[in-house]
């Protein structure tokens, strides 16, 4: 330790080789101001990630190849966040589908991707918007986990666990 120009003490690296001695006063905040710096990142930072919410969400089979995921999804941020796409280690492929009517017959379609407005909530559900899993590596059985990655592009990526339950019905929440 050594005392400072302004009566405070300070340290000089033994590695630095610069010769012992009292610290100027140029020297004092130094070592301080990039460790200062480092510190703030974390502040300056955008917490996109923790304004959205994904609850109530559940997977299940269509087939021994195939299920769908469905859930809601908050934005609680104060920027609208898009859902571009998901992935799922579980399937070969994870796609957004929704229902359309076509000429009088509801068929399901890859979706667009789906904005969820600040403040917003957006549900996806049997009959609407989904997530469909094609591909599925092993069978979806009650009581597993299925993992999701939700991406919303500048709003980052969310992961998702979703229980398995194939008995549930639409409408009925758990």
């Amino acid at each position: 330790m050594v005392r400072t120009p302004r009566g405070g003490m300070g340290m000089r690296p033994a590695s630095s080789g610069a010769r012992l001695g009292p610290m100027r006063e140029d020297e004092e905040m130094k070592p301080l101001l990039p460790a200062l710096c480092l510190g703030l990142i974390p502040l300056a930072a955008p917490a996109q990630d923790a304004a959205l919410a994904v609850h109530d969400g559940y997977a299940r089979a269509a087939n021994p190849r195939s299920g769908a995921a469905f859930m809601v999804i908050e934005n609680r941020g104060a920027a609208a966040c898009t859902l571009s796409s998901v992935a799922s280690d579980a399937a070969e492929r994870a796609e957004l589908h929704t229902h359309r009517d076509e000429g009088g017959v509801m068929r399901m379609v890859k979706a667009d991707p789906i904005q969820i407005p600040a403040g917003a909530r957006h549900e996806l559900v049997r009959g609407g918007d989904h997530v469909m899993l094609m591909g599925l590596k092993h069978p979806l059985a009650d009581g597993d986990q299925l993992a999701l990655t939700l991406d919303f592009g500048s709003c980052g990526e969310v992961q998702a666990h979703l229980p398995v339950d194939n008995k549930r019905m639409p409408g009925h929440a758990h």
